[in-house]
């Protein structure tokens, strides 16, 4: 009935809307089932060596950069541009979590948020600690959904034409 690899459902049941699936999880956030809690983990723990990882490497173009004798201003100015913009990618990509981004906007950052992917990695391993990233969203989102399927659904309660007509 589902996918073991990520829990999606193979074919649509019941007519109705079905879950979007999320990055890492499938559709697993639905109901929490499928390994949803050891994806979690996975996800922190993923998110938090990519980060840890990430450090290390910026740390070696630190040491570059202090080998290559371009005096104090440019070591600082590398480290105040890595701050910046990580601090601004973890605030967009935790927005990211609660609301849908403007695609033009997206787009337009999307060289900071590069700049900035330890930010997004340690808003990754944040947000996997008390939830799947995104999950809120995409949970409200169907929900939503479901509740307006069943507001069409409820109305219609058979063929019209078999109805009598009152007189």
């Amino acid at each position: 009935m589902s996918d073991n690899q990520n829990g999606t459902p193979d074919r649509p049941t019941g007519g109705g809307p079905r879950p979007e699936p999320l990055r890492f999880f499938g559709t697993t956030w639905v109901d929490h089932d499928h390994g949803y809690t050891a994806r979690r983990i996975a996800a922190s723990v993923g998110s938090l060596a990519a980060a840890v990882a990430a450090c290390l490497v910026l740390r070696f173009a630190y040491e570059g950069i202090q080998l290559a004798e371009t005096g104090s201003f440019v070591p600082l100015l590398v480290v105040v541009m890595f701050a910046v913009c990580s601090s601004l990618a973890f605030r967009h990509t935790w927005e990211g979590f609660t609301k849908r981004h403007d695609p033009d906007r997206q787009s337009a950052l999307r060289g900071l948020l590069a700049i900035g992917f330890v930010g997004s990695l340690l808003a990754y391993f944040v947000r996997s600690l008390v939830e799947a990233p995104g999950e809120k969203l995409h949970r409200e989102e169907y929900e939503t959904a479901l509740q307006d399927h069943k507001k069409r659904t409820a109305r219609r309660t058979g063929n019209p034409a078999k109805r009598r007509r009152r007189d």
